[in-house]
C-alpha cells in the first residue's frame, strides 16, 4: 500500500524537527548506529522548508582521519548518545588517504 505525499512530508518534516545532528559511518549503521566514526562531533544541520519534494539541510563539515572510508551518513537526535532517526549511503564512498574534512549537506526527500 504506498503512502501519499502529505504523509511523506509529515514524516519528513518530523525527522527534521527531532534531528539535527549529522554522523558518519564506515558501513551501514543499522537501526543502532554502528559503525559510526569517532571524533567527528555530529555537526548540527538546519533544515529548510520541504520544496518540491526535497527538505535540504545546511552543509555540515566533519573531522575524518586518515585511512577512513566514509560510506554512510545519518541523523542523530542528539550530539552525544541520542536516537539515529535516518541513515543513507554516500552518493560514492570517500576514502580519506590523510585525515581532513568531509562537507555534506544532508537531504530528505518526500518520495513513494
Amino acid at each position: 500500500m504506498p503512502y501519499y505525499d502529505a504523509g511523506l512530508k509529515s514524516a519528513v518534516d518530523g525527522i527534521a524537527a527531532a534531528g539535527t545532528r549529522i554522523a558518519f559511518f564506515t558501513a551501514d549503521p543499522g537501526s543502532s548506529g554502528a559503525n559510526e566514526i569517532a571524533g567527528t562531533g555530529r555537526p548540527a544541520t538546519t533544515w529548510a522548508t520541504t520544496t518540491n519534494g526535497v527538505r535540504a539541510g545546511s552543509q555540515v563539515t566533519a573531522p575524518i582521519g586518515a585511512g577512513t572510508a566514509v560510506s554512510h551518513w545519518g541523523i542523530f537526535t542528539a550530539a552525544t548518545g541520542g536516537t539515529l532517526l535516518y541513515s543513507a549511503a554516500l552518493g560514492a564512498t570517500e576514502t580519506f588517504g590523510s585525515a581532513g574534512n568531509l562537507l555534506h549537506t544532508p537531504t530528505l526527500t518526500v518520495a513513494n
